[in-house]
């Protein structure tokens, strides 16, 4: 019984306090610290071993690398907190239905990750990133016939949609790279969101 005892102290020692004192943060993240005290810390910790108050602070990693954001078929819209959606429907200037499959590269801004974690919170993915995709992608489609989606102005497409996304995402700390629009097809009886 005594032995049970000192293992289950031990444990705690080691698992709690002494794994409480570090934060380790691997190459492409950076970690953002809450201290019960003065929030939201403003400066994040880089890759590599860190120092942290145990029970007072907690420290949250955020992915720094390019992000996929996915627009596919297979994609299970029941996983709110998974990066990416299901195609897009849409409406071209001529009236015809259409799905928008691509990928959006994103990045977080390592300067903005505080305010991202104090202001939206852990999934601005769900509330900000998948919202803005859809609503900007049927506004510019409908900008364009589906001759133009399908045929040479593809380029100037993916470009309108770049600089939409970089006008709403930059001031929430969201990069954008790139978009790549993969796939342009006719859409079955209309509307399937």
């Amino acid at each position: 019984m005594q032995e049970s005892l000192d293992r289950l102290m031990y444990t705690f020692v080691v698992e709690d306090v002494l794994k409480g004192f570090f934060v380790y943060v691997p190459p492409g993240y950076v970690a953002c610290v809450y201290d019960l005290g003065r929030g939201v810390l403003k400066k994040c910790l880089l890759p590599g071993l860190h120092l942290k108050v145990p029970f007072w602070q907690r420290a949250k990693l955020f992915n720094t690398q390019t992000l996929e954001y996915r627009l596919v078929k297979d994609f299970n819209p029941k996983n709110v907190r998974a990066l990416g959606d299901v195609p897009v429907s849409a409406i071209s200037a001529d009236g015809k239905p259409v799905n928008i499959e691509g990928t959006i590269l994103l990045k977080l801004d390592v300067t903005q990750i505080p305010n991202i974690w104090q202001n939206i919170g852990e999934d601005f993915v769900d509330k900000i990133v998948r919202p803005t995709v859809r609503s900007r992608l049927r506004m510019i489609a409908s900008r364009f016939t589906y001759a133009d989606m399908v045929g040479n102005q593809r380029d100037a497409i993916e470009e309108n949609v770049k600089q939409e996304f970089e006008r709403i995402f930059y001031p929430r700390g969201i990069l954008v790279e790139n978009v790549l629009l993969s796939e342009v097809g006719k859409a079955r009886g209309g509307h399937e969101e």
